[in-house]
């Protein structure tokens, strides 16, 4: 059985901007998929979101460093509420799936 703490089941794929460290992370059985309720679409771009695989704790590291972020899925969102980086009252639900954004001022 997977260890949910610990396994790499999570994608996480970084990238520098002008505005520092942007981290896209996604629940890997999510990515290529496409989300869309009440005119709000959620394309998990296997471009944009088809990272690393990665752990919780790692998501929460690049997390804490991260000038902005883009969450996708279960696992993925709870990883950054868990870090303390994402809070529980802003994360959006599209056909069920959680979604979090974050930028840090």
């Amino acid at each position: 059985m997977k260890d949910e703490g610990t396994s790499a089941d999570i994608l996480l794929k970084t990238y520098q901007t002008e505005q520092g460290l942007l981290a896209a992370a996604a629940d890997e059985d999510l990515v290529g998929s496409t989300f869309e309720e009440d005119g709000v679409k959620l394309d998990v771009d296997e471009e944009f979101y088809g990272g690393e695989p990665s752990t919780r704790e790692e998501v929460g590291d690049v997390l804490r460093q991260a000038a902005t972020a883009n969450l996708v899925g279960e696992r993925t969102v709870e990883a950054g509420v868990e870090s303390g980086e994402i809070d529980s009252d802003i994360v959006l639900e599209v056909e069920g799936v959680p979604h979090a954004q974050m930028v840090r001022l």
